[in-house]
């Protein structure tokens, strides 16, 4: 019977605090917003991701000692035409990963633009994180990993470059704002409320394997 009760949904440790923190993704269309997430949740990658419509909704939980933080997940549209959209997403947000491809110049320069909209208008207390993402194509670097750090610096931004395609370092920068993050205070009124939103995909539940990989870091 003990085991029936483990299993129960959303079932944690009792000597486990459950931290909920809603966290937005940012960034120039075809960056690989989508595919981070996925390599997340689900530890997949798909040469070919479609494009965002709108915003999805995902979930997935990190361990950090005692405590257990769960992601509510919105991944936003890059295209202009839904730019507009974007405050409804990281309004009561508590983290954001604002995402560029490090092979090409522009989408750096986006990402420095969604990094002053959240400055200027997100919760003041908000943990940013800037991903140069698609790592793997190195080769055609147009921006240099000493001129993004020196703007995440200067900007007080956690930075990592990320392959969601090999998932370098992806799991490690969830973990980064993960351990940012505030742990004392009450969650779940994170506005907007995104976890009852019907329309969400929660993958939590189907992704055990990620407990286990992040317990063991």
């Amino acid at each position: 019977m003990a085991g029936r009760a483990a299993s129960r949904p959303n079932g944690q440790s009792q000597a486990t605090k459950i931290c909920q923190f809603k966290l937005v993704l940012l960034g120039e269309s075809a960056v690989g917003k989508s595919s981070l997430v996925l390599r997340f949740v689900k530890g997949q990658f798909h040469e070919y991701q479609e494009s965002t419509i709108g915003a999805a909704f995902l979930t997935q939980s990190v361990c950090l000692d005692d405590t257990t933080v769960k992601f509510e997940i919105w991944d936003t549209a890059g295209q202009e035409r839904y730019h507009s959209l974007a405050p409804m997403y990281y309004r009561g947000a508590q983290a954001a990963i604002v995402v560029f491809d490090i092979t090409n110049q522009e989408t750096f320069a986006r990402a420095k633009t969604w990094v002053k909209e959240l400055q200027r208008q997100a919760s003041p207390s908000i943990v940013i994180a800037l991903s140069g993402n698609k790592a793997d194509l190195s080769s055609k670097r147009a921006v240099e990993y000493e001129e993004a750090q020196a703007y995440a610096d200067d900007n007080s931004l956690l930075f990592m470059e990320t392959s969601a395609k090999t998932a370098m370092n992806v799991n490690d920068l969830f973990l980064a704002i993960a351990k940012k993050l505030p742990k004392s205070e009450p969650q779940g009124s994170s506005g907007g409320a995104p976890s009852q939103v019907r329309g969400g995909v929660d993958l939590s539940e189907q992704n055990q394997p990620s407990r286990s990989q992040c317990c063991g870091n």
